[in-house]
C-alpha cells in the first residue's frame, strides 16, 4: 500500500478527527478533516487494524467543511472541529454519545440524544490553561501544544478565540511583563499558567518551580490579577494562594469553563431530579430531618446540591478537593452539608439515599464505586459526565440493576470534541 493513500472521509469520530477506510481495509483517523473530504495522507501510525495520518493535501473538499476561523488552528492541538459548521458540530456530539452508550455501554437501539447548543459559540472560556517553556539562550515558547505534537508548544497570543476577551488581556499583559527569560516567574524549564475569572477579577495559577515564588514582581507589572497561586514542582497538596484574595467563584476548584451553557446544564439537573419525596407526599406529612434523600457525589463547589437544597432535598455532598468543600459550605442553605474525602471511600456511609447524583472527572467513576452503589442501590441515579466512553463503562457495570429514563447533552465545549452528558437511571427489581 502507498505510504500517502487518497481517501474519502465517511465520519467524524470521537476525538473529532476524520474516520476513512484504506485500501487494504484498515480504518484510519485524520485530524482536520470532514466527512466527504478527498484527501491524500501521511500514515503517521500503523497498527494491525488501524492507522492515523495527516493530510498531505486536500484534493477536494466535502460538503461540511469550513474555513476555521482561528489562524493558528492548522498547527495548535487546542480545538478539534472548528472547520465543521457549528450546526454539524452539534449533530455529530449526538452521534459521538450514542456510538458510545451502544459500543461500549451495550445498550440497544439509543438514538443520538439531543444536544443543547452554547449561547456562546467562541469567547466563552472563563479559565485556560497555557504552557510555558524556557528554551536555550534565555529564550520562552507559551501557549498551547501542538497538534500531533503533545511536547511541542507553540506560541500563542491573542489569536485563540476561546477565551473570554478579560482572559486575552490579562494574558497578553502577561507575556508583555514577565522580562527576558520569564524572569518574574518560577524558575523551572516548563510551567503551566491557568487564568481564571474569579468574581473580582482574573486569577492566576502557577504550577512547576521551587518554593518561595510570591508572585509579587509580576503582579505590580499586571495589576489586573487579583490573586495568585503556586504549586511547586512535587508539592502533593496543590496550589497555595501566595498573593491576593480570591472571590467566591475563584480559587483552583473545579468549575464549568463555560458559565453560560453551565447553568443549562444545573437547570436541567434540577428538571430532572424533581422535588424531594416528603413534598410530594400527602399535605401534612412530616420529614425525617435524619433521612438523607440525596447524595451529590463529586460535588465541587457545591453548585447542584446547593440548588437542590434550596428546593427542599436534604443533601450531603462528597469532594476531596478541601478548596472546594470550604466553597460549597460557606453560607450553605438549610439541608446541605459537605463531608471531606474519596468517594469511594464515604459513599458507603451516605447511602442509602432516594437519589444518587454522580458528577465525576473524565475518568469516570473508580470501579469499587458501581459495587459500592449496586450494595445499597437509591431509587434513581442521575450521571453527569464530560466523557461519553467512560459514562457508557459505568452504566454496564450498572445495567443489572438499573434502566436508562432519559439521555440528554449540553455543549460546553464548542469547537472541540468535548460534550457534557446527563444520564438519568431507574432502579429496576432483580431480574426485570
Amino acid at each position: 500500500m502507498s505510504e500517502n493513500p487518497e481517501v474519502r472521509v465517511r465520519a467524524l469520530g470521537s476525538g473529532g478527527g476524520g474516520v476513512a477506510d484504506l485500501p487494504d481495509g484498515r480504518v484510519v483517523f485524520i485530524q482536520r478533516t470532514a466527512p466527504g473530504d478527498l484527501v491524500r495522507i501521511q500514515i503517521e501510525k500503523s497498527k494491525p487494524r488501524w492507522a492515523t495520518g495527516s493530510v498531505e493535501a486536500l484534493l477536494e473538499p466535502g460538503p461540511d467543511r469550513i474555513e476555521a476561523s482561528c489562524p493558528l488552528y492548522s498547527e495548535c492541538g487546542g480545538c478539534q472541529l472548528q472547520h465543521i459548521p457549528y450546526a454539524r458540530q452539534i449533530e455529530w456530539k449526538g452521534r459521538f454519545i450514542a456510538d458510545a452508550l451502544g459500543r461500549i455501554g451495550g445498550l440497544e437501539g439509543i438514538e443520538p440524544p439531543e444536544v443543547v447548543p452554547s449561547p456562546s459559540k467562541e469567547r466563552y472560556r472563563s479559565r485556560v490553561t497555557y504552557t510555558l517553556r524556557r528554551l536555550r539562550g534565555g529564550r520562552v515558547v507559551a501557549g498551547f501544544h501542538a497538534l500531533g505534537k503533545p511536547a511541542h508548544v507553540i506560541e500563542v497570543g491573542r489569536e485563540c478565540l476561546l477565551p473570554l476577551d478579560e482572559l486575552t488581556n490579562v494574558w497578553e499583559a502577561l507575556r508583555e511583563s514577565w522580562g527576558p527569560g520569564a524572569r518574574h516567574l518560577p524558575e523551572a524549564g516548563r510551567l503551566r499558567l491557568t487564568l481564571r475569572l474569579g468574581d473580582d477579577g482574573v486569577e492566576l495559577v502557577v504550577q512547576g518551580g521551587a518554593r518561595g515564588w510570591t508572585g509579587r514582581a509580576l503582579v505590580e507589572r499586571v495589576p489586573a490579577i487579583v490573586a495568585v497561586w503556586h504549586e511547586a514542582a512535587g508539592t502533593e497538596k496543590g496550589p497555595s494562594l501566595v498573593l491576593g484574595t480570591p472571590g467566591a467563584r475563584g480559587g483552583t476548584s473545579f468549575e464549568q469553563v463555560n458559565r453560560d451553557a453551565a447553568v443549562a446544564l444545573r437547570d436541567y439537573v434540577l428538571e430532572v431530579v424533581g422535588a424531594p419525596s416528603h413534598l410530594l407526599a400527602e399535605e401534612g406529612a412530616d420529614k425525617d430531618e435524619s433521612a438523607v434523600e440525596l447524595v451529590d457525589a463529586y460535588c465541587g463547589n457545591g453548585t447542584y446540591g446547593r440548588a437542590l437544597a434550596s428546593r427542599g432535598w436534604s443533601v450531603v455532598g462528597i469532594e476531596l478537593d478541601a478548596s472546594a468543600v470550604e466553597l460549597a459550605e460557606n453560607d450553605a442553605p438549610e439541608g446541605f452539608s459537605v463531608v471531606r474525602g474519596s468517594v469511594e471511600m464515604l459513599l458507603p456511609d451516605t447511602l442509602p439515599a432516594d437519589v444518587l447524583l454522580v458528577n465525576p472527572p473524565r475518568g469516570g467513576l473508580d470501579a469499587s464505586v458501581p459495587p459500592l452503589i449496586l450494595n445499597n442501590p437509591p431509587e434513581r441515579i442521575v450521571y453527569v459526565s464530560c466523557d461519553a466512553g467512560t459514562l457508557s463503562r459505568d452504566l454496564r457495570a450498572l445495567e443489572s440493576r438499573y434502566e436508562v429514563e432519559s439521555v440528554k447533552a449540553f455543549d460546553l465545549f464548542p469547537q472541540t470534541a468535548h460534550v457534557e452528558t446527563l444520564v438519568a437511571l431507574r432502579r429496576v427489581e432483580d431480574g426485570a
